[in-house]
């Protein structure tokens, strides 16, 4: 028989891979979500499933979770710390499920940061769950590639195929009693925190190839790289490099052309090409000799 799940799980890539337990015939018995997660919690309420909806550090969890008899729970995605009392009530395993190659790029967003970071690799890792941050020992990676043109969204997308592929295999090893753990080297572990869209800023007097690093692992439909020229805020969708020539002595950040959506911008070592995430064309050389300010 097929172990009971509790699936702790946040948007689109935690929906996917509920969908896919779900489609798998797995044993989906209740549900751990964040208010924003409308299609987790609407598929939650459709199965009549358990469902809390929250932070479960929060008083009002306790009970739910004092209530709560599973064989696995399963942490997809899932935006909220996740408490002692919480790891400790299955009868069999708490699996967390990390955007990164663990010991390396722990903490929030780690697959926008390997991006940022011009790692040419990240991938995902299966590990037991601890009270702290994406330790605990490990049970299964997958690596994936990050080719040069892809933002976070593209790996993200690498995730959604990639995801339920670990789940299958995961599940079938414990059902067949075969689960190897294997510990984690704390000293080679890297920790990274959580971005909000303010993060975005971009900082001109960066290399290009950091900037263009930066404006791809950002890029739509993530909240975005972002300059002010004057008041207005331009986010920008991709970046690359330019033969345009400069003077060294020219401000960084400083717009040195135009043509409708498309700017030229010095940075130290070169001048960058960015497209704007713009709905409208703009009327070419509105932001020439304009310095780009965060």
């Amino acid at each position: 028989m097929k172990p009971s799940i509790c699936v702790l799980a946040s948007g689109g890539l935690g929906y996917a891979c509920l969908e896919h337990l779900l489609h798998q015939g797995h044993q989906v018995k209740s549900v751990f979500t964040n208010k924003a997660s409308t299609e987790i919690i609407e598929l939650a309420q459709s199965k009549k499933w358990p469902l809390y909806i929250g932070n479960p550090r929060k008083e009002a969890a306790k009970e739910f979770i004092e209530r709560l008899k599973t064989d696995l729970i399963l942490s997809i995605n899932y935006l909220f710390l996740i408490p002692e009392r919480l790891i400790k009530k299955p009868r069999l395993y708490a699996i967390n499920f990390h955007g990164s190659l663990l010991p390396k790029y722990r903490g929030r967003t780690p697959h926008v940061w390997a991006i940022i970071n011009g790692e040419s690799q990240t991938g995902i890792s299966a590990h037991i769950m601890e009270e702290s941050v994406d330790s605990g020992d490990l049970i299964l990676q997958h690596h994936i590639p990050i080719e040069p043109e892809d933002t976070g969204h593209h790996i993200l997308e690498k995730f959604k195929q990639q995801y339920p592929l670990m789940l299958d295999e995961i599940l079938a090893r414990i059902q067949d009693n075969r689960l190897s753990l294997q510990a984690q080297d704390d000293d080679q572990a890297t920790y990274f925190g959580k971005r909000t869209p303010e993060d975005g800023a971009i900082d001109w007097h960066w290399q290009a190839n950091r900037i263009i690093n930066w404006v791809r692992a950002q890029a739509p439909p993530y909240p975005g790289a972002f300059n002010y020229a004057g008041r207005t805020k331009l986010i920008f969708k991709w970046a690359k490099t330019s033969n345009l020539g400069f003077k060294a002595e020219d401000v960084d950040g400083l717009i040195l052309k135009q043509e409708g959506t498309r700017l030229w911008v010095k940075c130290p070592n070169m001048v960058l090409e960015l497209e704007l995430h713009h709905p409208n064309d703009l009327e070419n050389n509105a932001y020439v000799n304009m310095v780009l300010s965060r």
